[in-house]
């Protein structure tokens, strides 16, 4: 499958709309830098919602995206349905497309090529910033690791076998809008070193997305269904411990969990039940009886304040769930 070129990309963006494809590269850009340029998907939607979105193909450039609204993607020979919100991030080595399933679409996206984030085509010269003037102010050192950059291609996230699509909670997907925010601002400053900048919020996504993805290389030394258990353990033991009465628990059920795995649920069932004798559902619960006992017996929480934190909407199921698993009421558990 032939790769698409960024001067295809932006031919198929400019579409009928007699826009000429020039006109959509960010201000200041030079090629000795790598490409970047970030979209507004629900600017770009209204554009294009009359022609063929996305072909199903391989780019020449990497793409981050923050997905809102109701979406199947299609990468490699994964289909994955977003309900709400997500965040994909798409290699040259992997065919891939998402197709709206509504009309509510929104977010951003960013495409950039591996060059835009080699340190070596940074354009800052630290001897010539006011900030290193004599008369200047004091200046943020970078770490050894911003100053060498990224090598996309080494990093699990972008792995042939790795896991493209995130789904996201309301809270992340703020916090990722957030950074496309500064990004889309930063492009259209006349700020010398705004690209600088802007390779800083890409690598914050990366690592968003790296932290949501919870096994790392190590992936291809296991079976799937060995796969498929490592991530979800590892995704439950996360949530864990409890440390304050205002946090709680996001993922609850076997259908929260199967949703971020971009797996069916009864396929996370059947690999748990084979791989541990229990059913996603048992696992839960005997990490959630664990942790109400260490609170019931560490803390002075009031038992609606555990209640909560644990996930549940009403004491009373709170105290009907502790019963029957400990055959004990929270409060005959905590005396």
């Amino acid at each position: 499958m032939k790769l698409k070129s960024i001067d295809e990309f932006y031919q198929e963006i400019s579409g009928d709309s007699g826009t000429e494809p020039n006109t959509l590269l960010p201000k200041g850009i030079q090629k000795e830098i790598g490409h970047f340029n970030v979209f507004n998907i629900k600017e770009l939607y209204e554009r294009l919602k009359d022609k063929s979105f996305m072909p199903y193909d391989r780019r020449a450039y990497y793409k981050i995206s923050l997905i809102r609204g109701k979406n199947r993607a299609e990468y490699a020979d994964k289909v994955i349905d977003i309900e709400k919100n997500a965040l994909l991030f798409a290699t040259p080595k992997i065919p891939y497309h998402y197709v709206p399933q509504d009309t509510q679409q929104s977010g951003n996206f960013c495409v950039f090529t591996s060059e835009f984030l080699t340190k070596d085509k940074s354009g800052i010269v630290l001897d010539e910033l006011p900030i290193f003037k004599s008369d200047g102010y004091p200046v943020f050192e970078l770490s050894d690791e911003e100053a060498i950059g990224i090598d996309l291609d080494k990093l699990p996230i972008f792995q042939t076998d790795g896991y493209p699509v995130f789904q996201l909670t309301t809270d992340e997907a703020a916090e990722i809008e957030l950074v496309f925010k500064k990004i889309h601002q930063e492009i259209n400053s006349d700020y010398v070193y705004k690209y600088d900048l802007i390779r800083n919020y890409v690598a914050e996504l990366i690592h968003f997305g790296q932290k949501l993805q919870p096994v790392t290389a190590l992936y291809s030394k296991h079976n799937s269904a060995a796969r498929v258990s490592s991530l979800f353990v590892e995704l439950l033991e996360r949530q864990f411990p409890i440390e304050s009465p205002r946090q709680r628990l996001e993922l609850k059920s076997a259908k929260d969990f199967a949703t971020r795995l971009s797996i069916h649920v009864n396929h996370l069932n059947k690999v748990l039940k084979e791989n541990t004798g229990k059913t996603t559902t048992e696992l839960i619960s005997d990490r959630l009886i664990h942790e109400a006992k260490i609170l019931l017996k560490e803390t002075d929480w009031n038992i609606s304040e555990i209640a909560y934190s644990l996930g549940f909407e009403e004491l009373a199921h709170f105290s009907n769930f502790f019963k029957k698993q400990t055959t004990l009421t929270p409060i005959a558990f905590r005396v």
